[in-house]
């Protein structure tokens, strides 16, 4: 397998994005930022997903390609045009990158997907073996996951992300500072199920899955999904702050719109394909990551 030096990267600017970029960086790989302004310094190449414009002549000889890019699923309610958004800004990002990786020939395209993929699972542990759900967000995944399929001489991962934890973003960042002031508490009945990962342990698995021969979809969560009340109380424990103020799921429907299905809804997500490779995880634990996470 040839050895990996020039990598790209779209969604560079995002929680996992700009994470990445900067482990890359740190390994001592040269990372290309594809961005959707004007260039401003020699790491970054400009394209334009909405009409299907890349710079290819810039990402001459790259060796691997992060496509992270698409439109926040928790940044705004659901209106009929963000759903649209949400679905467009995948496939147009997406059909323009897997594109362009067909004529550039890297060694591996790694393409964003979600959990999401799988729907509502309850109790019901599920694997990469899985079929997809019939929500919204499980469409969206499979349609996405399905353009990226247009390198077909490239291998190709799709990362099915969990609920990634870092104090300065994404979910875990916003329930803190309700934590702190000792208004938190368990989400509805606080039985659904959460498939989590922490941002650490999420780009570790990233730079794993770029150096190895795996392909196909791989679920990045960790192996220990708990539920909602758990991990709560966990927060709580680590925060040394009380959990007592539940959010009612009319609430949470009223103020999060079709998104409150994401936080209210059970997704009980094992990374076989990670764990049957002998990836180890540094935060396998709940309890463990979150005290490390807001120490």
């Amino acid at each position: 397998m040839p050895r990996i030096k020039k990598i790209a990267v779209t969604g560079a600017s995002g929680l996992i994005g700009s994470a990445l970029v900067a482990q890359l960086k740190n390994d001592g790989y040269q990372v290309l930022k594809i961005v959707r302004r004007p260039v401003r310094t020699a790491d970054e190449v400009t394209w334009n997903p909405v009409k299907s414009e890349i710079d290819l002549q810039s990402l001459d000889g790259v060796d691997a390609v992060f496509h992270l890019a698409g439109a926040g699923v928790g940044d705004k309610r659901w209106s009929a045009s963000y759903r649209s958004e949400i679905l467009n800004s995948r496939l147009l990002g997406t059909t323009t990158i897997a594109t362009a990786c067909e004529q550039l020939q890297p060694a591996v395209f790694i393409s964003a997907s979600a959990i999401g993929y799988y729907g509502e699972t309850g109790n019901r542990s599920v694997t990469e073996a899985e079929r997809g759900g019939d929500d919204f967000l499980s469409v969206v995944c499979r349609e996405w996951e399905s353009v990226a399929n247009l390198a077909p001489s490239i291998r190709t991962i799709k990362l099915r992300t969990g609920l990634v934890l870092d104090p300065t973003g994404g979910a875990l960042g916003r329930m803190i500072p309700l934590f702190k002031f000792g208004l938190g508490g368990k989400l509805g009945s606080g039985k659904q199920w959460w498939s989590w990962i922490t941002l650490h342990d999420q780009i570790r698995a990233m730079i794993f899955l770029m150096n190895s021969k795996i392909e196909g979809a791989v679920n990045l969560t960790s192996p220990n999904p708990v539920t909602n009340q758990e991990f709560t109380a966990a927060l709580a424990i680590a925060l040394k702050r009380p959990a007592i103020f539940p959010a009612p799921a009319f609430a949470l429907r009223a103020v999060l719109g079709g998104f409150s299905t994401e936080v209210l809804g059970s997704k009980k997500v094992i990374p076989k394909v990670l764990m049957d490779n002998k990836f180890e995880f540094d935060y396998p634990h709940v309890s463990s990551a979150l005290t490390a996470l807001v120490e």
